[in-house]
């Protein structure tokens, strides 16, 4: 009896320590739980309004709001992050050398000029710009290099709202007027309108040659002001050379192009609130996907399509009289690189590199010719593709429905801040971001060698090739000298002659170096130059 009255007494001991201890691991348990919740979002339910009050707050505070508070957008349910090695082929592969940009080799902006404050005007410069987005943005840029080298007072430019998009934005709703002229002050004059008493005077109205020097400007264009007080300039696309200009000409496009062009301030708000929604879900990829309507009208590209969208796209080409290629043979168009990547191109392309299929991926593009029955394929490898109108409320976006350059606009700054920016076709959407990136530090660009890649797609196709590490590894061999790093601008192909010799070169918005690039050791260096 003694033994066993010792034994429930130590057992009555004992409870007190064991709850104790049950005790303190489920306090452990709770604190974990909720040290881990607070690195998640909480996201609102798929009917939650989003309302925009990113515009109000950026009314009450200013520009520099800074907007990493926002909440993650309700449209998207948040997926896991992306592992850190083995992508969705099932080889093993470095993850975090996907995402390394290049080595900027020390290249910093280097755009400071030297030449005096401008002298008086010998008239006004009129622009009317042409194209979409990014090419009226390298035609203004051009345009305030040309109102330097004859002299002239710019007016803010017209911008181009006959082009297909139909766009009727002006300039003040694209880029930030006031920070434009006050950014050019002690480069060229610029004003917002013409003098009054000069609204009925006679305009020399000038198309502009192609690709032309400091002769042509000099000569033929600054001798008119013997007779003219205003001469317009009605195109404003690859009036200027790429090449051998003076340095302070060329320097003098960069800072318009990166510094003194800035968006809106509320492109800019809602460019940066997209950005970082992107950002919630890990790095991202840009895909610029140039699988719409008028791309595939223009190109004459067809494969993939079906009997009646081929059709749909030669009607649109023969309609459009300034598209002097009517009759265009896909098939040659594709085997030479002519044609942007299909989306499916684009998710072999993906896979192969080795993106797992988590990999978040902004769509920067507008409609997408044939809509899902077109983006099967892409979607199956890569679920999480994202889009303004994905990220966006439809109150949020309201504002700049309908405005395609506004549109493109926020694709622009999602483009340029993504960790990997790659184009399915090198457009003027292409040259534009990628250059950008090459002016910031040379962030990684893959650019697809189309031309190579459509055989290897061919292949597949056939059952000749399959997808798998084999391919992979070709692929990369292809592209691992495709991703923006620092090089000099290419000049004219040789043997080419006149015009065709300088449609050959490199744009220059699309490879700024070595005239606004400069090693970080060297005493010209002005890397204060802000992204927009």
């Amino acid at each position: 009896m003694g033994a066993a009255a010792a034994m429930t007494k130590r057992r009555r001991r004992a409870l007190p320590m064991v709850l104790r201890k049950l005790l303190t691991c489920a306090i452990c348990a709770v604190a974990l739980v909720a040290l881990l919740s607070g690195n998640v979002r909480v996201l609102p339910s798929p009917g939650a309004s989003f309302a925009p009050q990113f515009l109000k707050q950026y009314q009450r505070q200013g520009s520099e709001q800074s907007w990493t508070k926002e909440l993650v957008p309700p449209q998207i349910s948040k997926n896991s992050r992306s592992s850190r090695k083995i992508n969705s082929a099932g080889w093993n592969l470095d993850f975090d050398k996907l995402w390394k940009p290049p080595s900027n080799r020390d290249f910093v902006p280097c755009i400071s000029t030297n030449y005096t404050v401008p002298v008086a005007s010998q008239g006004y410069l009129l622009v009317h710009t042409n194209g979409g987005l990014n090419q009226m943005r390298a035609g203004i840029c051009d345009m305030v290099a040309v109102a330097r080298i004859i002299n002239a007072t710019l007016v803010i430019p017209d911008l181009d709202k006959r082009s297909f998009w139909h766009d009727s934005s002006n300039f003040s709703d694209i880029f930030d007027e006031e920070h434009f002229i006050s950014s050019l002050a002690n480069d060229v004059k610029v004003v917002k309108k013409l003098p009054k008493e000069l609204a009925k005077t006679t305009k020399l109205v000038k198309e502009f040659k192609s690709w032309s020097g400091m002769d042509y400007y000099h000569k033929e264009i600054a001798g008119m002001w013997e007779y003219y007080e205003v001469i317009r300039a009605s195109k404003s696309d690859s009036r200027l050379a790429n090449n051998n200009l003076p340095s302070a000409i060329q320097k003098l496009r960069c800072h318009a192009c990166y510094g003194a062009l800035r968006f809106a301030p509320r492109i800019e708000a809602m460019g940066k609130l997209l950005v970082e929604r992107m950002r919630s879900y890990g790095r991202y990829i840009a895909l610029h996907l140039r699988y719409e309507k008028d791309m595939l009208a223009f190109s004459g590209c067809t494969h993939g399509l079906s009997t009646a969208e081929a059709k749909e796209l030669q009607i649109i080409r023969q309609k459009t009289a300034h598209w002097k290629n009517k009759n265009i043979n896909s098939t040659e168009q594709r085997s030479k690189g002519y044609c942007p990547l299909t989306p499916k191109e684009v998710a072999i392309f993906l896979t192969a590199l080795g993106y797992p299929t988590n990999t978040p991926i902004y769509i920067a593009a507008g409609d997408i010719y044939g809509g899902d029955s077109h983006m099967t394929e892409l979607r199956s490898r890569y679920p999480m593709l994202m889009s303004k109108e994905k990220l966006a409320s439809v109150e949020e976006l309201e504002p700049f429905m309908n405005h395609a350059s506004q549109m493109a606009a926020l694709d622009y700054i999602v483009s340029v801040e993504s960790d990997v920016f790659i184009p399915s076709y090198s457009g003027n959407m292409a040259r534009a971001v990628g250059g950008h990136r090459r002016f910031l530090g040379h962030r990684k660009t893959i650019s697809p060698d189309r031309k190579a890649l459509v055989r290897l797609f061919d292949k597949i196709e056939q059952g000749t090739l399959k997808e798998g590490s084999r391919f992979s590894d070709r692929i990369a061999e292809l592209h691992k000298k495709r991703q923006g790093s620092p090089r000099k601008r290419k000049g004219p192909i040789s043997g080419t002659k006149g015009m065709d010799r300088f449609r050959s070169e490199e744009a220059f918005y699309e490879n700024p170096l070595p005239d606004c690039l400069c090693r970080s050791e060297l005493p010209e260096v002005n890397a204060s130059a802000d992204m927009r």
